[in-house]
């Protein structure tokens, strides 16, 4: 499978937002939107306000990144085509998380903490089209890879060789191989592409290193 790299952005106001959209809009296919209600994990960003502001995108989609307690209410106030990335450590209905995905006419994902074990995910992943292995604790951005996490990519590509695995946490030129090795597919970045000069040439780099190029 080809290695597909998201920017993943980590707003606090909607300026901020708005400018990092603008910065990769037309550059990708997808962008992941971080929401943290300072409760599931304990940091905030922008909220619900701040997301029905959100511009269309040039042939891309959005995929939401929900850290957040309770994300079913949060999916149906988001209407459109977006993926849903819900960490299984906040079901308590999947039922509810399904019907208001498919409410909002978007698609479901699962997401997954370092420390939570695969087998808590597995009952559901069936009915996910993506699901990320968290490779920090979340929270924050600009955290130190966790390679143990390669481990759990491995065991998840085996037991579903079709799906989008996708990994969230200091991914950078360092460390993208080995995620990429390991049977992630989707790779997402934030500080390796929005603290560089040339946004455009990060993307394309990252993605070269994950094939097995050297960093440019």
């Amino acid at each position: 499978m080809e290695p597909v790299v998201i920017p993943a952005i980590l707003a606090k106001s909607r300026e901020e937002l708005l400018r990092r959209i603008s910065q990769v809009n037309g550059l990708v296919k997808e962008i992941q939107l971080d929401i943290m209600d300072g409760e599931f994990v304990p940091n905030r960003t922008i909220g619900m306000d701040d997301l029905a502001a959100v511009p269309a995108l040039q042939n891309a989609k959005y995929e939401f990144h929900w850290m957040v307690k309770e994300p079913e209410k949060w999916i149906a106030k988001v209407p459109g085509p977006h993926l849903h990335l819900v960490h299984v450590e906040t079901i308590r209905s999947f039922d509810a998380i399904e019907n208001a995905v498919k409410k909002s006419g978007g698609r479901l994902g699962l997401a997954i903490n370092p420390e939570t074990p695969l087998e808590k995910l597995l009952p559901f992943a069936s009915k996910a089209q993506r699901i990320l292995i968290m490779t920090v604790h979340p929270g924050f951005s600009g955290q130190s890879y966790i390679t143990a996490m390669e481990k759990k990519i491995r065991q998840l590509r085996r037991k579903f060789p079709s799906i989008d695995i996708e990994v969230d946490g200091g991914v950078n030129l360092d460390t993208v191989r080995g995620a990429y090795a390991a049977g992630a597919n989707v790779l997402a970045a934030a500080s390796a592409i929005f603290a560089a000069d040339d946004i455009k040439a990060a993307i394309d780099a990252l993605k070269a290193r994950a094939l097995g190029g050297a960093p440019s």
